[in-house]
C-alpha cells in the first residue's frame, strides 16, 4: 500500500477519518493524500489552479474566493498534524463537485485504499451528509473504508469477513489479508442465514472451508449466524466477537435498480459503529 485518500470537509467524522488512516499510513509506511473540495454546483470538480469562470457573478466569486482561503488554511493544519506524526502528507484543494473531486484524485493518483467519515443513522442525515460516502462505496474500484466515530481500538485484531463465498470476492481476499498482516489479525469468515435464504450448515461450512482453502487463508474462523436479515446478522455476529473491523465486498447498482434495492454493504455502512471496509466487485449486477 503506497497511498491513502482521506476526503475531509472538516467535521468530527472526518477527523476521525484522519486518525484511523493516519494509524494505517503509520503501518503499511504510506502517504495520506488529504482532499478538500469546495461545493459548487458542477458536474466536476478541478484543481483551485485550473481555469476559472469569467461569468460567474462577482459576489459568487468573492464567497467563494473566501471559502478557498479558509479551507487552504485548515487543509493546511490537518496535514501538518499529520507531518507531526511520522506520516508523508500531500494536500489537494479542488473546487466542484465532491464525488467527482474524489473519484479524480483516486485515478490522477493511483491511490490504493480510500478512508472516509460517515454519518448518523437516521434516512434525512443520510440524503444530505451521506451522498457522497455512499456513490464513492457503490463506484470506487479501490477499496474504501468509512469510520462513523472514533474507534475503541485502531489495532483491528479481530475482522469480520461477511462472504457469499464467490468467486469475484478473491481480490478482496487479498486486501484484508495484507490487513492481517499489519496488525497481526484474526479473520472470521462469516455466512448469515437468513429465513429468505437459508441453507443446511454442513453445505455452508463446506463451501466456507473450500473457500478459505482457495484463498489460502490463515489465522481464521469459520462462523454461521442466523438473523432476520444479512445486514442485522453481520452486525450482531460483529458485535458478539467484539470485533475491530467488518470487511465485505459491495456490487454496483445504479438508477432504478438502486432505488428497487441497496446493497448489504450500504446498509452495514449506515448503521455500523465499529469501521466497514468495502470493496466493489468486479461484476455487472
Amino acid at each position: 500500500m503506497k497511498k491513502i485518500l482521506v476526503p475531509t470537509d472538516f467535521s468530527e467524522a472526518s477527523q476521525w477519518a484522519v486518525e484511523v488512516a493516519t494509524g494505517i499510513a503509520q503501518k503499511s509506511k504510506a502517504e495520506i493524500v488529504l482532499l478538500h473540495v469546495v461545493e459548487e454546483p458542477t458536474k466536476q470538480s478541478f484543481s483551485v489552479a485550473g481555469e476559472w469562470d469569467q461569468h460567474q457573478d462577482w459576489e459568487e466569486k468573492i464567497f467563494t474566493l473566501e471559502l478557498i482561503k479558509r479551507s487552504t488554511k485548515d487543509l493546511n493544519k490537518v496535514g501538518l498534524e499529520i507531518q507531526d506524526k511520522g506520516v508523508e502528507v500531500s494536500m489537494e484543494l479542488r473546487i466542484g463537485n465532491p464525488y467527482h473531486g474524489i473519484s479524480s484524485i483516486i485515478s490522477e493518483r493511483q491511490v490504493d485504499l480510500v478512508v472516509m467519515g460517515t454519518f448518523g443513522h437516521t434516512r434525512l442525515e443520510r440524503i444530505f451528509l451521506g451522498s457522497n460516502t455512499e456513490k464513492v462505496i457503490r463506484r470506487s474500484r479501490c477499496p474504501v473504508l468509512t469510520v462513523y466515530e472514533r474507534p475503541g481500538s485502531q489495532n483491528f485484531k479481530n475482522i469480520v469477513y461477511a462472504t457469499c463465498t464467490n468467486t469475484d470476492e478473491t481480490p478482496f481476499s487479498k486486501v484484508l489479508k495484507l490487513a492481517q498482516q499489519l496488525y497481526d489479525s484474526t479473520i472470521h469468515l462469516v455466512r448469515v442465514n437468513t429465513p429468505s435464504n437459508f441453507l443446511p450448515d454442513r453445505h455452508i461450512k463446506k463451501s466456507m472451508q473450500a473457500f478459505a482453502d482457495r484463498l489460502h487463508l490463515e489465522n481464521y474462523t469459520v462462523n454461521i449466524f442466523n438473523d432476520t436479515t444479512e445486514e442485522e446478522g453481520i452486525l450482531n455476529f460483529a458485535e458478539s466477537i467484539q470485533a475491530d473491523l467488518i470487511g465485505l465486498t459491495t456490487h454496483a447498482r445504479s438508477g432504478f435498480a438502486h432505488l428497487l434495492t441497496r446493497s448489504v454493504s450500504e446498509g452495514i455502512v449506515d448503521y455500523s459503529k465499529m469501521p466497514v471496509l468495502t470493496y466493489l466487485a468486479n461484476d455487472k449486477s
